[in-house]
C-alpha cells in the first residue's frame, strides 16, 4: 500500500506521528468515502496558492496505510479537489466569523468524517468543540487525533437522540452540517433541528443543500442516498421557525480562486449554467 504525493508526515495538533493501518476499510463504505474526501483535501493543500490549504489532511494521508493510488484513480483530484476546497473554505470562513463574535461558543461538527477543521482553525481559547459521526468513522478519527479538555469526539448517528446527553446545555452554539442533511429524511432533519435548538439558547447552522434535482440524480448515480432537495433553503426555516436564513452561496462561487487555468475555466463555465451553479449551495442560518 502506498501514500503517493510526496507528503511528509508531521505531528498534528492533538495527535501523534505513528503510522495507522486503514487497510481494512472496505471500498465503497462510508469510511472509504471519508478517505476519498481526505485525500482530495490533501492534494489541494500541495498547491502553492491553495484555496483551503488543509495541511493536516496531508499529514494524515502520510500516516495512513491505504491504497491511495487506487483512490486517486477514482476521485480524479486534478479537477475534483477544487470543489471540495471551495466548499470547505466557505464553511471555514463562516465558522471563523461566528467564533470571533462568540468565543465561548460550543461547536458541533455533525458528520465530521476525517475533517481537521477543529485543529486547522485553531479555535480561540474557550471554544468547546464536538466532532460527531458514525461510530466506525470516529474509530478511524481516534487513530489520528486525541481528545482534550475542549475537544471531544462522539460516535453516534446524529438521528439518535442519546448523543446529545454528552453535550453542555445553554449558551451559544455553532452547528456545522457539511455534506450531511441531504442524506437524512425530512422527518429526521426536523427532529434533529428541534433537539439542537431546544438545547441551546442561540446560534447558527451552516449547511450545504442540494437542489431539487438531487434526489432524482441520486437514483442514477448515488444509489438513492439523497433524501431531499431544495430550491432556496426555505424548508429548513419551515421545519423549525426559530431559524432565519442569513446568507447563501453556490459552492462554485469562488471559482476565480482556483490557481490552475484549465480547471478554473471549467468551473467558470459550470457557474454560468444555473442548473449546475445552484445544484449545491451553502446556507447560513441563525436562531
Amino acid at each position: 500500500m502506498t501514500n503517493p504525493g510526496g507528503y511528509e508526515s508531521a505531528e498534528p495538533v492533538g495527535g501523534n506521528r505513528a503510522k495507522v493501518d486503514f487497510t481494512g476499510v472496505k471500498w465503497g463504505s462510508v469510511e472509504w468515502t471519508n478517505l476519498c474526501m481526505l485525500y482530495l483535501r490533501a492534494c489541494e493543500s500541495q498547491s502553492p496558492h491553495a484555496i483551503l490549504g488543509d495541511h493536516f489532511a496531508a499529514q494524515d494521508v502520510a500516516r495512513i496505510d491505504y491504497d491511495f493510488d487506487r483512490i486517486r484513480r477514482r476521485v480524479r483530484p486534478a479537477t475534483n479537489q477544487f470543489g471540495i476546497a471551495l466548499r470547505s473554505a466557505q464553511f471555514d470562513a463562516w465558522t471563523t466569523d461566528y467564533l470571533n463574535s462568540y468565543p465561548d461558543a460550543v461547536v458541533l461538527h455533525l458528520g465530521c468524517g476525517l475533517h481537521s477543521r477543529a485543529f486547522r482553525l485553531a479555535a480561540v481559547k474557550g471554544v468547546r468543540w464536538f466532532d460527531v459521526d458514525l461510530p466506525q468513522v470516529i474509530a478511524l478519527r481516534r487513530q489520528l487525533y486525541s481528545e482534550s479538555a475542549t475537544y471531544r469526539m462522539v460516535g453516534s448517528s446524529v438521528t439518535d437522540p442519546g448523543w446529545l446527553d454528552e453535550l453542555p446545555a445553554g449558551g451559544p452554539v455553532l452547528i456545522v452540517a457539511e455534506g450531511l442533511l441531504m442524506y437524512l429524511t425530512p422527518a429526521d432533519t426536523t427532529e434533529l433541528l428541534h433537539r439542537l435548538l431546544d438545547r441551546f439558547d442561540s446560534g447558527e447552522l451552516l449547511a450545504d443543500l442540494l437542489s431539487k434535482w438531487g434526489p432524482r440524480l441520486a437514483k442514477v448515480f448515488a444509489r438513492g442516498l439523497i433524501k431531499w432537495g431544495t430550491r432556496d433553503g426555505s424548508e429548513i426555516t419551515c421545519w423549525d421557525a426559530r431559524l432565519r436564513l442569513l446568507e447563501d452561496s453556490s459552492v462554485l462561487a469562488g471559482f476565480d480562486k482556483i490557481p490552475l487555468s484549465r480547471p478554473r475555466s471549467r468551473y467558470r463555465m459550470q457557474y454560468r449554467i444555473p442548473a449546475i451553479r445552484n445544484y449545491d449551495r451553502l446556507y447560513r442560518y441563525e436562531f
